[in-house]
């Protein structure tokens, strides 16, 4: 079958988008334990060697981006040599996690605040500790993660010494360990084309009568009989049209909105499981406020935003983005109706 250039830019409709509430589920939000052995190289302030422990974090997947865990550990280590005694710390820490992205390899960002219990050269005491650093997580299943980072840890106490000339150290941590979701990861509803109304084998009807995708063209004629609902086709059924609607920004920002990657989520999902992967151009289009420089760039970044974001989801199409600014509105920039319609984001098919 020939191939036309296919124009395509997805509708909430033509689609299958889930509703906001139900596609709200997909979001990874579950709980975790996440069990760690520590490396610990002391500070020159403390005048003891390097030493070993672990701990157990408990933790929540907050969105995309953040996680936040609760963290206890015990550590151990030996006073240099010529000088007596060993060090035992025991405390806890409440830590944020910033993920850059969530992938099988996800980077993130990390600081804690806590509490620690020091015992060393006879002396016990209670004090504050405050911890700042970056690692990784690394998906081998969906329910079990490698995770590491290294830490910065400052530790005062309280005007507390242990024999050294100072109440507060410096410390750095190196935490290695696995991360375990607990429960089902969320997965998104497969997308399927909608099937072609069987023909009887017995007196089969005259095609030129049939339209089994209801986009206009007869069966005879249609070289794509699974249209996806709301497309518009040219004279051989083929898709050159479809609007992307609900995908939105910030206002004056690149930012997708909650509600526009709920949207592109499914939009994924469907790319993903069409057959066809030709390339994928996103244009992005701006009502006619502000100066054309400005919307220009504003399209533009804008458009790689959706392109980054598909392809964090997964989607394999060779995906360029590209901005048009202000130059092709599709209704009067003098209503606030019409602004609305001209601020759009759309994906063309380049076909072969």
């Amino acid at each position: 079958m020939f191939k036309k250039h296919l124009l395509a830019v997805a509708t909430l409709t033509s689609i299958g988008v889930l509703p906001f509430a139900q596609a709200e589920e997909l979001q990874d939000n579950r709980w975790y334990v996440a069990p760690f052995a520590t490396f610990i190289n002391t500070g020159g302030d403390r005048g003891a060697q390097d030493g070993w422990g672990g701990g157990l974090g408990i933790g929540k997947m907050i969105n995309q981006h953040f996680n936040v865990e609760l963290k206890g550990f015990y550590q151990g280590f030996d006073s240099k040599p010529g000088s007596d005694g060993e060090w035992q710390l025991a405390g806890a820490t409440a830590d944020v996690q910033y993920f850059l992205s969530r992938n099988t390899f996800s980077p993130y960002t990390v600081v804690g605040l806590g509490g620690m219990n020091t015992n060393a050269h006879g002396a016990e005491a209670a004090s504050f500790i405050g911890e700042a650093g970056a690692g990784f997580t690394y998906e081998l299943h969906d329910n079990f993660l490698i995770r590491s980072d290294v830490r910065y840890r400052y530790n005062n106490n309280f005007d507390t010494t242990f024999g050294r000339n100072s109440d507060d150290f410096h410390d750095m941590t190196v935490n290695v360990g696995f991360e375990i979701p607990l429960g089902p990861k969320p997965t998104a509803a497969k997308f399927e084309l909608p099937a072609p109304v069987p023909t009887p084998v017995a007196q089969a009807p005259d095609c030129s009568t049939l339209d089994s995708d209801a986009d206009g063209i007869n069966n005879c004629s249609d070289q794509c009989p699974s249209t996806m609902s709301g497309s518009k086709v040219d004279n051989q059924g083929c898709p050159v049209s479809l609007e992307l609607k609900g995908v939105n920004f910030k206002y004056d920002s690149a930012e997708l909105t909650p509600n526009a990657m709920t949207i592109l989520d499914t939009v994924a999902v469907n790319l993903m499981n069409y057959p066809e992967k030709d390339d994928i151009e996103v244009r992005g289009h701006t009502s006619s406020e502000g100066s054309n420089a400005h919307n220009m760039k504003l399209s533009q970044r804008r458009s790689q935003s959706v392109v980054d974001y598909l392809v964090m989801k997964g989607v394999s199409n060779r995906l360029t983005a590209r901005g048009f600014g202000e130059n092709q509105p599709v209704a009067d920039n003098s209503t606030e109706e019409g602004k609305s319609l001209n601020r759009r984001v759309e994906l063309i098919w380049m076909g072969n």
